[in-house]
């Protein structure tokens, strides 16, 4: 009978711990990286994200929103690793910046990074937004856009942005989405709110499920009509004709001629070409002369 306890309660310390290992396990692995179905305060999210001033490429399609911050690079690659796959399925991506507040007398933005949200909140330039992210951030001066700093009215723009990342992270935390960047907020095909705090890159799969979005796209091919011909690389081959590029002429080097250059068939410079070839240096061959006609002698003696 002791046997029998101690048998028992051996199976169900292992059967828990396997329990509880399994429970981890998919909750680590699967579970955590789930986006959450916003349950509530909907309207209030909806509102806020209607109202602020998101940048995007278009195509009008269903719209994704991507809060961020500019030295975010979990925000910078996933829009450089998912926004054209999502765009293949019919997504309008929109993208919401703002300039991080100071924390604890620390600034957490630069000037050119203040300007820079200002100006793409009052004109939502696409192309802006585009060379700014191109360039380092190091690298980025904001030439040629008007400073936030000393600038009550963009100043105030400035504190808008962050202002609404204040109240929508409120939001979204009392529905049980964790604070993060990029924050991504979507309507799946039954049109709830989804949200997700994507910095894992695990994440973003469960996203691409939603719409129906390839994993991967391939690259524009150079050889199609309309494709960008890359400085320094040939264009499309006309056709009938090899794929190979036209060099430029060399020049010769001081103190040597430069070797001629092969005539059109059919020109006279090929005729002449067609005779004899000397090399230079050598003599050519002996010029012969036309040899007198031996007539026959018909004298008889």
């Amino acid at each position: 009978m002791r046997r029998f306890l101690i048998w028992s309660a051996l199976a169900v310390v292992i059967g828990l711990a396997i329990a509880g290992g399994g429970y981890w396990a998919y909750w680590n692995f699967y579970a955590r990286f789930q986006p959450v179905t916003v349950a509530r305060n909907q309207a209030e999210i909806q509102r806020l994200l209607d109202e602020a001033s998101w940048v995007s490429e278009g195509g009008g399609g269903q719209p994704l929103y991507i809060i961020g911050y500019r030295d975010s690079a979990a925000s910078q690659r996933y829009e450089r690793e998912e926004a054209g796959k999502l765009r293949a399925a019919g997504v309008e991506v929109r993208v919401v910046v703002f300039a991080r507040p100071d924390k604890e007398g620390q600034a957490l933005s630069t000037a050119p990074e203040r300007a820079t949200v200002a100006e793409l909140w009052l004109s939502r330039d696409w192309s802006l937004y585009q060379r700014w992210t191109a360039t380092p951030a190091a690298n980025w001066t904001a030439a040629g856009i008007p400073a936030a700093d000393g600038n009550l009215a963009r100043s105030a723009v400035v504190d808008a942005s962050r202002a609404f990342v204040v109240e929508l992270t409120d939001l979204l935390r009392d529905a049980g989405v964790p604070t993060g960047y990029p924050l991504v907020i979507w309507r799946d095909r039954e049109g709830f709110m989804k949200a997700c705090a994507c910095s894992d890159a695990r994440s973003w799969a469960f996203i691409r499920d939603d719409f129906a979005a390839p994993d991967a796209v391939a690259p524009a091919s150079l050889d199609e009509p309309g494709a960008p011909v890359l400085p320094g690389l040939p264009g499309p081959a006309e056709p009938g004709s090899l794929p190979y590029p036209t060099l430029p002429d060399i020049p010769p080097a001081d103190g040597q001629v430069a070797p001629p250059q092969p005539a059109e068939p059919g020109t006279a410079a090929q005729t002449e070409a067609s005779g004899p070839r000397t090399t230079p240096g050598r003599p050519g061959p002996p010029a012969t002369s036309p040899q007198p006609t031996q007539q026959e002698d018909t004298t008889f003696f």
